[in-house]
Order: C-alpha cells, then structure tokens, then sequence
C-alpha cells in the first residue's frame, strides 16, 4: 500500500493520547479596538465602491485566531457593517445567527416575516435560516456591529449561507401543518416514534424519526430599542433601579440568551456611585466582548490593565481569564456580548465568582446567587 494513500479508510492517522495531563484552558489575549479605528473603518467601507451584494463589511480579527473561523473570539465574529443612505443588501439566509447593534445613524432590517427600524444602540436579533436585508432609509451613513457564531460553524466546516433573489420581501412564514389523528396512522413523526425504557435510570430509546422531526420552538427576530433598554437601567446614583440587564429571548429558554449562542447584558453605572475597590476579578469559560458608548474606565484581565473609553471595544473576558472593571467617575454605559447560550447548551459553562471559591458548572448544578450587578450583593 502506497504511504500516499488517501482512500478514506486509510486517510485517518492515530495519536497516542495515553497518560496525557488533563486539559487546561488555553485563552487569547484581551485585545481592545479602539474609538478612532472603528471610526476610520466605517469611513473607509463608506467611502469605498459599493459592492455587487451591496455588504460593506469588515470583520474584526483577533491575531490568534487562524482560518477557517476567524473572529475576534473563538467562534465569534464581531463586524463592522455600513450601508449609505439609500443603500441595500441583497437578501441573505444563512444558518448562522446574529445579534446586531445600531452605532451610528439608523436604518430598516427586513427579516423573516417583519421589518426592525434600528436606532442608534438599538438592539435586535436575526434567527437562524430566516431571510434578511439591511436598508438604509436615513439621511446618513448607517453602521452597525455584527455579531455572529459564523466562524464556529466555519470550523466545523457547516457554515451555510445563500444570497435570495433581490424581489424577496419579508412574508408570514410558513407554519407546519397540524398532525391529524388520520395522518398520524399513516405518518411516522416524533409523536409516534417507538419510545422504549432502559433500564430503570431514565434512559430510553426512540425510533429515528424521533431525532430528525425536531419540536419546534418558534424563534422570532426581535428588538430591543435602547429608548425603552434605558429607562429600566440606573441614570442616578441611589435611584435604586439594576446597573444591569439581560436582553432576553424566550426562543432560547433555560439558555437565557438573545440568540441561543450569545446573551447581551445592557449596562448602566452613573455618575456619582463610589469607586470600587481595587481587587480580585472573577472568570469563567464563556468569552465577553464590551462595546463601551458612554463613560470611560478600567478594565484589569489577567492582571494588565487596559483603560477603555466610550466607543471602544474590547475582548474583555477571553475564555478563564480572571478579569474585573472599573469605572471612572463619570460613570458607565456598555453592552455586553458572551457565548454563555452556547456553553449553556453543550454543558460547558463553568464560572468561578471568588477566585479562590468554588467553580460551578452553571445549568448542570446550582449556580451563582445574590448578584444583582456585577460583584453586588443582592437583598
């Protein structure tokens, strides 16, 4: 047998793992993109020649990442998009999601069977395998940050994404139709799968047609408008109202996200609160990427500190690093985007409030109570 053999049953080699030490975490470093270099891109992509598919785009890359799936985290894409007044996309379906954050002008979403008129720091989310285009219908250059679990998919080598004819406009969407008693006689669906016990710890076995006639959970596109984000976030020191919240899709259930890959947390710290207390941070194996729009501060990530201010962003939590921040005296207002969905769902999460504390495995046992903002005791 020829050594250059690449038939498929000849084309796997064998690594001899035996008596290997157990697995640690191997984070990237923070990386901060600062104000003046996201405003240099959306000028450059707004100046340059339309595209045929109408995307100015430009994603953000981290140095450590490597192709395929390059990102500004692992498995996470973050790009600057633009679009000129006037301007559209070709629509675009894809099985990647995206969360997409308004940062400067406005303009339209069209997606699935709705449109979403984006503000500055408006919010929203676009589900996977639904149809969407960008429209700019403002006076100005309308730029956003999009986030996306693309470059996941992209190493896994399953990123699919399709451009739609441009007459495409949003339109209901198709709803199953309904089982009937007679076609369930006739069908073989997750209902009338075989559902057998083994053993008597809960293990079961189901007919195949149980694993591909998935239930489904509807997953709308949906809008967080930060008019209305805002007035439930803290604007004075002692008004007693929460310095953070979560955006929250009842899509992704118990995995508590926006989309089911990322959560984003809206946070407020005004004026006026007294300093924190320099100290230990806290960690955990989702990555954290801030978008910091107003205030300034500090953020110290595996013990570098790396000031921020309001227009930069900044991977500030790489995958269990220990990481903390502090705002200056004029206070804060950041999003937040991190994976935890995503760990949620492969049983991933572990988080580790006090550094010297237990480290929990979030969604598989209790998890971290009393918080109500970040390192505050709750009531």
């Amino acid at each position: 047998m020829s050594l250059t053999d690449t038939r498929p049953e000849t084309a796997a080699r064998m690594l001899d793992v035996s008596g290997d030490p157990a697995s640690t975490p191997q984070p990237w470093a923070p990386v901060k993109v600062p104000r003046h270099a996201v405003e240099a891109e959306i000028q450059r992509l707004a100046d340059a020649p339309r595209p045929a598919n109408g995307r100015r785009a430009s994603r953000i890359v981290h140095p450590a990442a490597v192709a395929p799936g390059l990102g500004l985290a692992p498995g996470v894409a973050v790009t600057i998009e633009v679009l000129n007044p006037g301007e559209e996309t070709v629509p675009l379906r894809e099985n990647a999601h995206r969360v997409e954050i308004g940062i400067l002008g406005r303009g339209r979403i069209e997606v699935a069977d709705t449109a979403v008129d984006l503000a500055h720091l408006d919010v929203a989310n676009l589900p996977s395998m639904q149809p969407f285009r960008f429209r700019n219908d403002g006076p100005g250059v309308w730029a956003r940050l999009s986030y996306s679990n693309a470059p996941l998919l992209e190493k896994l080598g399953v990123h699919y994404a399709e451009d739609l004819p441009g007459s495409w406009r949003p339109s209901p969407l198709d709803a199953p139709a309904p089982a009937t008693e007679d076609s369930e006689k006739v069908t073989y669906t997750r209902r009338t799968a075989p559902d057998i016990a083994i053993g008597d710890q809960g293990a079961r076995l189901r007919g195949y047609e149980f694993l591909v006639d998935i239930e489904v959970v509807e997953s709308r596109p949906l809008h967080w408008p930060w008019a209305e984000v805002s007035s439930h976030l803290s604007s004075a020191a002692g008004d007693g109202k929460r310095t953070i919240m979560a955006l929250y899709n009842p899509a992704t259930q118990r995995r508590q996200g926006a989309t089911h890959s990322f959560f984003v947390t809206a946070s407020a710290m005004p004026a006026g609160r007294p300093p924190r207390p320099r100290g230990p941070g806290h960690r955990h194996s989702s990555v954290a990427i801030n978008y910091h729009f107003a205030g300034s501060g500090v953020s110290t990530v595996d013990g570098v500190d790396i000031p921020w201010e309001a227009g930069d962003l900044l991977l500030s939590a790489p995958g269990w690093l220990e990481h903390a921040h502090y705002e200056g005296p004029e206070g804060l207002a950041v999003y937040t985007v991190q994976d935890h969905p995503l760990h949620v769902g492969m049983e991933s999460l572990v988080w580790q409030e006090e550094m010297d504390g237990p480290v929990l495995a979030l969604g598989s046992e209790a998890g971290q109570t009393g918080y109500v903002g970040p390192r505050e005791a709750g009531a």
